[in-house]
């Protein structure tokens, strides 16, 4: 029987929704109570973003034995270091790297072109997986990327050493019929998809997240026996396959 495990993600992502900040401590309550809730991992914050959220990380790190603990960074090498210095004490660290891969975000956002970022991620995704921890790696706003383009992406971080494949819908816009057809595609296309874990990260504006993610893991048993996570964004609860 398949496991789906659990990636929650409140720390992170749910402290964006409007009018929510935690402090320190709730922080570190909050990790304490998913441990207990039995969930696989905690992404606990951007450490490269501010001060707080380096030392929400290291603390969460220290005091979280019985899951993995999970650090935000762009593919850029300081931001790396900072997630892994800040997840020093982990008993089961990952650095989730990220880079955008749809055409707008490249060029109006990045400003660089399709294969300078596959060379970004190879490098950032190499690095990463250097320092001994295990690597997720997101293609930031893979629903709106080129189908072709994304699987490159993802054989690309692959190859680097990526031990989990994200695939997230960044803007929220897409919905199940389009989100599990493009699982599907990956699947078929990255072949190296069944050599690591492959998880789904769903944004809930439209309300769509938890339908988004469970459309995401039905075609996975559908389609091949491969590793993969499902998650959704607002109630913070990625669901992991291995």
């Amino acid at each position: 029987m398949r496991h789906i495990e659990i990636l929650d993600t409140t720390l992170r992502d749910g402290e964006q929704t409007p009018g929510v900040r935690f402090s320190l401590s709730h922080k570190i309550e909050i990790a304490k109570q998913l441990q207990r809730l039995g969930v696989d991992a905690i992404e606990a914050g951007f450490p490269a973003s501010s001060k707080g959220d380096f030392e929400a990380v290291e603390a969460i790190a220290r005091e979280v034995t019985g899951c993995a603990v999970q650090a935000l960074a762009r593919c850029i090498k300081n931001d790396i270091d900072t997630a892994a210095k800040a997840l020093k004490d982990a008993k089961q660290p990952i650095i989730h790297v990220f880079l955008a891969t749809s055409p707008i975000h490249l060029e109006y956002k990045l400003k660089i072109t399709p294969e300078d970022a596959l060379k970004q991620i190879a490098t950032a995704v190499s690095y990463a997986k250097g320092l001994g921890m295990t690597v997720q790696f997101s293609p930031e706003d893979a629903t709106r990327s080129d189908r072709d383009y994304l699987c490159r992406a993802v054989e690309c971080a692959v190859r680097a050493g990526a031990d989990i494949i994200n695939i997230p819908d960044t803007v929220g816009y897409t919905i199940p019929e389009e989100y599990s057809d493009l699982i599907t595609y990956l699947i078929n296309n990255v072949p190296s998809l069944s050599d690591v874990k492959l998880s789904v990260h769903c944004h809930n504006d439209l309300g769509l997240a938890v339908a988004n993610s469970i459309s995401a893991v039905m075609v996975e048993r559908a389609v091949l026996n491969v590793p993969s996570m499902a998650s959704e964004k607002e109630r913070a609860t990625p669901l992991l396959r291995k």
